[in-house]
């Protein structure tokens, strides 16, 4: 007989536990079982965007907590698969059980039968033994004897019907041997095709119990992930809630620097007493670096301290130490660090439309021109980085009106090429 263990106490408890910290908001979407990391990791990097600004432990926090956020729908999803098919394992198991049960039974049913049959064959086989032992004792006349002795007619026909009846019986004992012989092989027939199919329903049995043993392990293994994410979860959050006074100083200092940049770059031009008119070429820039863009630029708001913060440029994405061109021609009137920004360059392309106009370049691994300098279009001025306030190696690109930060894509091919 088998028994099947049913879903087991620590199972049941971690889903407890992940139904009580999990449950998802209305109206929540189940995420993909598989996965997608390729959703994930753009969740994490716009995160990883959106907290430049904060500090390191903040930003790292959140990165931690979109992951595991983005993780757990997929990991919910698989629970429930997980569950599913271990009540699809436990009802095979059972379903098999039974049926090897069922299978014992007519084992057991077939071994009587042929029992029964068996004792009949041999009583057959003992009455066939003493026919032969008379048969042999007597001789083969000895019929023919005991109607030669017949003294008139009458004891003839006695004789004759004796006769008859001895071999009679003899037929009769005979054909009830063969009977009893060939329902005897029947009989173990039928028991050895029962006993090979309560084998086969066996071995199912313990494969279906094998099978349910491991869809309950992986179902523990789904449900353990889920609770870890939850924990991470909360943990990140935990984070996030003490770096809140740093970063939001943090976010107050970063305000105050946009606002002397601009007013640096304001007072240079001022200084300018007759500024030359920025050549742009067809009205177009030229695209400071090969990349592609990875934030755009604008008001940003942080979901983690609830504030919003300007973007005042594009980000384009680029590996360290790729070349930075410079976007127009002009001079060179900022070119060092500037706290978030990192290795930071600006330079004066003159009037456009009436207003004085700068480029912006953030975050370089390396600065190859001084302030002062006169550069040219598309005149390597530095290289790609992530200095200051940045989560990955990219430039940081600004277009400046009168030292306030535009939105810089209206100034590049749509191609960014």
């Amino acid at each position: 007989m088998y028994s099947y263990r049913r879903k087991s106490p620590k199972l049941a408890a971690l889903l407890a536990l992940v139904v009580l910290a999990t449950i998802a908001p209305a109206g929540a979407a189940r995420g993909d079982p598989r996965g997608d990391k390729k959703r994930i990791d753009a969740e994490v990097a716009r995160a990883s965007s959106i907290l430049e600004g904060a500090t390191e432990r903040a930003q790292q926090a959140a990165r931690q907590l979109v992951l595991a956020s983005g993780k757990l729908p997929a990991a919910q999803e698989l629970v429930i698969q997980s569950q599913g098919q271990v009540v699809a394992a436990q009802v095979q198991a059972e379903t098999a059980q039974r049926k090897a049960d069922d299978a014992q039974v007519a084992v057991s049913a077939a071994q009587k039968r042929f029992a029964v049959a068996d004792q009949e064959r041999r009583a057959g086989q003992e009455q066939i033994g003493e026919l032969a032992a008379a048969a042999y004792k007597g001789g083969p006349l000895a019929n023919l004897n005991v109607l030669m002795r017949a003294e008139n007619a009458s004891d003839t026909l006695y004789r004759f019907t004796y006769v008859d009846r001895v071999v009679t019986e003899q037929r009769r004992t005979i054909r009830g041997y063969i009977d009893a012989l060939a329902i005897a092989r029947r009989e173990e027939n039928d028991a050895t095709l029962a006993r090979a199919a309560a084998d086969e329903a066996m071995l199912s049995a313990d494969t279906a119990l094998d099978d349910a043993s491991v869809a309950e392990d992986q179902a523990e293994d789904a449900v353990r992930e889920v609770a870890q994410l939850v924990r991470q979860k909360e943990e990140a959050l935990t984070v996030a809630q003490e770096e809140r006074a740093a970063s939001l100083q943090k976010y107050k200092e970063a305000k105050a620097e946009e606002a002397r940049i601009a007013a640096a770059l304001r007072a240079w031009e001022a200084k300018q007493r007759a500024a030359a008119e920025a050549k742009l070429s067809a009205g177009r820039l030229f695209v400071p670096v090969r990349g592609y863009k990875s934030s755009d630029y604008g008001s940003r708001f942080d979901p983690y301290y609830h504030v919003w913060q300007l973007h005042a440029g594009v980000d384009l994405a680029a590996d360290g130490g790729t070349p930075i061109h410079a976007a127009s021609a002009g001079t060179v009137i900022m070119a060092g660090w500037n706290g978030g920004y990192g290795n930071y360059t600006c330079i004066s392309h003159g009037k456009y439309r009436g207003k004085s106009m700068s480029t912006c370049y953030g975050h370089q691994s390396k600065i190859l021109v001084h302030e002062g300098q006169k550069v040219k279009r598309g005149q390597t001025i530095g290289r790609v980085g992530t200095t200051g306030a940045s989560t990955g190696d990219h430039l940081h690109f600004e277009v400046r009106m009168n030292g306030d930060p535009v939105q810089p894509l209206g100034f590049l091919p749509p191609c960014l090429c």
